[in-house]
């Protein structure tokens, strides 16, 4: 079956005859059409498109042009902007919104033949932990349809768990990669911020937003970032440094690697059973040779307070823009300027957007600034500090990607708080600007479950490495949920 193949297995497919991208596109497309309707995944479709675009890389193929991205179909996250294409970020506020050009991200992707099939559901504006705040509905887990999938990338974690799509764009600003990639059982990887232009990602909350790939294993999301990562002027916040070959130091052997554990990462709030598979995991790699060292990271309980001043103060101010007269939805027929603005903000943003930009406005304003916004800056320092004093003494840091198993659909959207706290474990690596991949672990009562690699600045090279070692000798990344479609297949 074309689609439980990886990246890498399809692309000796398309060079060798095996199957055209234009058959394994409409295979794709087909399977969206059947089973999305019970997931919601996907806000739209772009079938013309994706066929021309498999036509091109056939073209490609034959003319002996081909990278190892040509003719694989994704789906890209609704908040980068796509030429020609609604790009909503999930919202009604711009449910009308037909872009004018391409992210950077979407350019390079396109660049190196990739196929898109259409455009990932999410969190509104990416805020959220569960993609339970889309205007176009909740996603549902593949694994188990009564539980979220995790945000606010879910749409493109349950298109790659569900087998929509090879591979997914998704966007982390305080674990929106990893957590739904932990709870749909794929490998999500969020690079050092800077490593990929943000141009075209719509924002939330400029100094911690990042794109990644969102893919089944380790060694497709190498592919993916080597065609993403790099330089861009457009972006003045991106990184210029050079784009290593990630896929040429996967097996690289981890004789000698120093993992570090946080304490505070196994304590109070972890799933007993969470920790059980997590430990598992990080037993085998000892037997690869891995020294594993106890460390302390003493700010991390104030992550998730540091994060919430800082992301909503930034959400406060991108979100400013959107205010019914330039671009997206305008309440009808308004009085003055006033209510023009009132009203279209009021109407097109969500419950949970309008929460955090009160919050972040609050805590910018007059009088507060300083004991708010200004303390949890200095606070991001402290949490920044933590990581560097632990990369002193180890290379890697291991411990749980979420601290349970992915809960129930409803189960916690009358409870922000409880919500929040379900990035606790991800959203220290947004504040100090450096990468972590998710990967699948042994799964608790049937459910998956992520283990995070964090590493130090740029070295996403070395976390492929240590992610790839790992499902070389494992099965939990190959597992796929049984949909009711799969047997038609």
């Amino acid at each position: 079956m074309m689609h439980s193949k990886s990246i890498v297995e399809l692309g000796a497919g398309l060079q060798t005859g095996e199957f055209s991208s234009v058959e394994l596109t409409r295979h794709f497309l087909q399977r969206i059409e059947r089973l999305d309707k019970d997931l919601n995944a996907l806000i739209s479709t772009t079938p013309e498109q994706a066929l021309a675009e498999a036509e091109s890389a056939d073209q490609a193929i034959k003319a002996g042009q081909a990278g190892p991205l040509t003719g694989i179909p994704i789906v890209q996250k609704d908040i980068f902007c796509t030429r020609g294409v609604k790009t909503s970020c999930g919202s009604k506020m711009l449910d009308n919104f037909i872009s004018p050009y391409d992210a950077t991200v979407v350019e390079k992707l396109k660049h190196a033949g990739v196929v898109s099939l259409g455009k990932a559901n999410m969190d509104e504006f990416a805020m959220g932990s569960s993609n339970e705040t889309s205007f176009y509905g909740p996603v549902h887990n593949p694994w188990d349809k009564g539980r979220v999938p995790g945000g606010s990338s879910g749409g493109s974690a349950t298109a790659v768990a569900a087998r929509l799509a090879v591979a997914a764009t998704g966007t982390d600003t305080g674990g929106s990669i990893r957590q739904p990639a932990a709870f749909c059982g794929i490998t999500g990887l969020k690079p050092t911020y800077g490593r990929i232009s943000r141009f075209g990602m719509i924002a939330f909350a400029s100094s911690l937003d990042q794109a990644g790939p969102m893919t089944r294993d380790a060694a497709d999301a190498a592919l993916m970032l080597q065609a993403m990562a790099g330089f861009d002027p457009k972006d003045s916040t991106c990184a210029n440094q050079p784009v290593p070959d990630y896929s040429a130091t996967l097996s690289d052997p981890l004789e000698g690697l120093k993992i570090g554990l946080p304490r505070e990462y196994f304590g109070e709030g972890l799933d007993p059973a969470v920790a059980a598979s997590v430990e598992a995991a990080i037993d085998h790699y000892k037997r690869l040779g891995a020294e594993v060292i106890d460390i302390s990271l003493p700010n991390s309980g104030l992550a998730v307070p540091t994060y919430y001043v800082v992301a909503p103060a930034e959400c406060s101010s991108n979100l400013s823009r959107f205010d019914g007269v330039r671009f997206g939805y305008r309440c009808q027929q308004p009085k003055d300027l006033e209510d023009l603005y009132k009203r279209s903000r009021g109407e097109g943003f969500g419950a949970e957007v309008k929460r955090r930009i009160m919050i972040g406005t609050y805590a910018l304003s007059a009088g507060y600034y300083d004991a708010y916004y200004l303390k949890a800056q200095k606070t991001r320092h402290l949490i920044s500090d933590d990581f560097k004093q632990a990369f002193k003494t180890v290379d890697v840091i291991m411990g749980p990607t979420t601290p349970t198993p992915a809960f129930g659909l409803g189960e916690k959207v009358n409870d922000p708080v409880t919500m929040y706290l379900n990035d606790i474990y991800t959203i220290a690596t947004n504040l100090a600007g450096l990468p972590g991949v998710s990967i699948p672990v042994e799964p608790v009562n049937g459910l998956p479950v992520g283990l995070q690699i964090i590493g130090n600045y740029f070295t996403e090279a070395k976390l492929l490495n240590v992610a790839h070692r790992f499902q070389q000798e494992t099965e939990w990344h190959r597992l796929t949920p049984e949909l009711e479609s799969v047997a038609s297949d």
